[in-house]
């Protein structure tokens, strides 16, 4: 039986926010340590360098996500958002990145991603077992483990997320004919029924409406870049 996804999901490469907060932890160490031995332009300039290093990181490691919300799909990419709501997505493909097919338009999303090599690891997944010799066993899975192994067999991460996109859409879609039809709802299939989870603020998301943006954080993160480095020049 089909249980109530949860109103909002987030997905990200899981490698960009390790190595994100790594050099979150190092910038904020050194910022420190530049600001307790400041010794003018040298120092000033470490810092731009540390800044933009770190505006950098921000927008290509941490800002990337893929955000299902009750409304449609919210695509964060480095200095861009871009919302689509459930009723204008038609689809997700996956190469080597997530694409988004609604409304006419294509959105390619930044992260997650799937390598080559995380395709043939995908691939090895899916096939079949080797055969073991006489006296050679192998552990048994139960049959929650192995439900889990058969739904993500030969899958990446792209593409798992991809098929929630599009289950999610085909499933807002039957929500819309159930209403024009007056006939309500199926138990299971609701994608907005959980309530009291917060969503993207109105500014990410366009008030539910479809349309690409500017990144409100990524351009003050690059502006404070642009800043430090005027600075460093000035000192």
């Amino acid at each position: 039986m089909g249980g109530v996804r949860p109103m909002r999901q987030v997905f990200r490469s899981t490698t960009a926010m390790v190595v994100g907060w790594i050099w979150m932890a190092f910038a904020a160490f050194n910022a420190v340590d530049l600001a307790v031995r400041y010794n003018g332009q040298a120092s000033m300039i470490a810092a731009a360098v540390l800044g933009v290093l770190t505006t950098l990181v921000f927008v290509a490691c941490l800002r990337p996500a893929v955000i299902l919300t009750e409304e449609g799909v919210l695509v964060r990419n480095p200095l861009r958002n871009a919302f689509l709501p459930w009723r204008e997505v038609e689809g997700a493909t996956v190469s080597h990145s997530i694409t988004i097919t609604a409304g006419g338009r294509t959105v390619r999303c930044w992260a997650p991603q799937t390598s080559a090599r995380e395709r043939a690891a995908a691939a090895r997944r899916g096939a079949a077992a080797p055969q073991r010799g006489r006296f050679r066993t192998e552990p048994v899975r139960s049959r929650g483990e192995q439900a889990a192994a058969e739904a993500l067999a030969g899958k990446t991460h792209a593409d798992w997320v991809a098929e929630q996109i599009t289950e999610r859409a085909e499933a807002a879609r039957r929500l819309t004919r159930h209403a024009e039809a007056g006939a309500p709802a199926v138990s299971g299939t609701d994608t907005s029924a959980v309530s009291g989870t917060d969503t993207p603020a109105a500014s990410e998301t366009g008030g539910g409406t479809a349309g690409i943006s500017w990144s409100p954080s990524a351009l003050a993160a690059l502006a404070a870049a642009a800043v430090l480095v005027v600075a460093a020049f000035l000192a």
